[in-house]
């Protein structure tokens, strides 16, 4: 079947290609008698307008940017699926840009996104910093933030709440009189290492201590294992608490190793739970953050901005829950 063009709506209607483009673009110049003679002509022709010359014509380009870091793909998957579930709905493209660490600077990644032309920028991305943000912020684009609880003009969010998570689980630990707590620093997410020591010092300052495990990762380690092992050989503790799946399994190889069992002798928790947690042995205890959800309420929170809709939340807290396995002892 001949595939029916906006060149057919024209002559149909009898009217010139500019006219049925006011229509379809919902311009109110064109008269009533003129609207309703071309819209006729594409209820008969069964016309489809395409998305991206209806964009354009908008000033749109029914696209939004995507920035994630390269780093944190194996968490980043399920937030992905869900923001391009929400797109495909709302007839928007997503633009994928990729942070590497060392490699790719944000600043050119930002001229990229303005370059482009893109409706929104969606960004899960800790290390972009207020300068950068008021660099696009100036350009009037929307801006979603996933992860990070961020207030500014024409920018919403979605989180969970690390802070509150681990307030909560060190003040368990807490009430069993465990005090030497552990926080692993996390270089590839500063945002995160921050909220996890601001809720560790909001707990023992709740018990009248003072919190002094936040555990720095020398610069000249290469990774996470290679710096345990070292510092595990004259600093124990009741409970060591990383970020990522990656750290908390040095943590507990690196245990291992200085003949510390795991959960006999320290309980190891995960931030963020994947399906390699599962897998280690022994099974580490971890929370379930919805990632599938945070990428497709930014999705919707996006279109609400595009469209001007003045019914949504700018900040959009989503729940948490622990789950233990083998690497924690209760």
């Amino acid at each position: 079947m001949k595939r029916v063009t906006i060149y057919d709506v024209a002559k149909e209607a009898d009217v010139s290609l500019a006219t049925v483009s006011r229509v379809i673009n919902g311009s109110d110049v064109v008269k009533a008698p003129t609207r309703e003679k071309v819209q006729a002509a594409i209820e008969k022709l069964g016309y489809k307008p395409n998305a991206i010359a209806q964009g354009l014509a908008l000033r749109k380009t029914t696209t939004i940017a995507l920035v994630v870091p390269e780093a944190s793909f194996t968490y980043t998957g399920q937030i992905i699926n869900g923001l391009i579930d929400v797109a495909k709905i709302y007839n928007y493209n997503i633009m994928l840009h990729t942070i590497t660490e060392g490699i790719t600077d944000i600043k050119n990644v930002i001229e990229d996104i303005i370059k482009s032309n893109v409706d929104g920028v969606i960004l899960y991305n800790d290390k972009i910093t207020m300068p950068e943000m008021d660099e696009l912020s100036k350009y009037n684009i929307p801006i979603v933030i996933i992860g990070n609880r961020v207030k500014g003009e024409n920018v919403a969010c979605v989180y969970v709440d690390i802070e509150k998570a681990i307030f909560e689980i060190t003040s368990k630990y807490l009430e069993e009189n465990k005090t030497k707590i552990a926080i692993l620093e996390d270089r590839k997410n500063s945002y995160s290492s921050m909220q996890m020591q601001k809720g560790a010092e909001a707990a023992f300052k709740k018990k009248g201590l003072k919190f002094d495990g936040f555990v720095n990762i020398s610069s000249d380690a290469r990774t996470s294992y290679l710096f345990l092992s070292k510092w595990l050989k004259d600093h124990k503790y009741d409970v060591m608490i990383a970020n990522r799946d990656s750290q908390s399994m040095a943590i507990i190889n690196a245990a291992r190793e200085n003949n510390i069992k795991v959960p006999e002798e320290m309980d190891v928790v995960c931030i963020i739970d994947t399906k390699y947690n599962s897998m280690m042995r022994p099974q580490i205890s971890s929370f379930s953050i919805p990632s599938y959800d945070l990428g497709a309420v930014s999705m919707r929170v996006m279109t609400k901005m595009l469209e001007n809709s003045e019914d949504f939340e700018r900040e959009i807290e989503l729940s948490y829950l622990f789950t233990p396995r083998q690497s924690t002892k209760n």
